[in-house]
């Protein structure tokens, strides 16, 4: 099975960095942070971590495998 690849694993880990980071900055735009000290850390990791891992998720079970052989483009 292709998901099994480090290839695979690479483009999710990548993918799921990315959602984290935009889950996170949003976060705290949206919530109108003033300072490092202000802001409720537990709840935003919990919050950032659950999106890195339905990202992980929506990639494993959207996984379609790209064509191979003389029909790929």
């Amino acid at each position: 099975m292709i998901i099994f690849t480090l290839a695979f694993w690479s483009y999710a880990g990548e993918r799921a960095s990315k959602t984290v980071a935009q889950t996170a900055i949003t976060a705290l735009t949206v919530g109108g942070i003033a300072g490092v000290l202000d802001v409720a850390w537990v709840p935003l990791a919990s919050g950032v971590a659950l999106s890195g891992i339905l990202s992980v998720l929506t990639s494993v079970l959207t996984y379609t495998p790209a064509p191979t052989g003389d029909h790929a483009a």
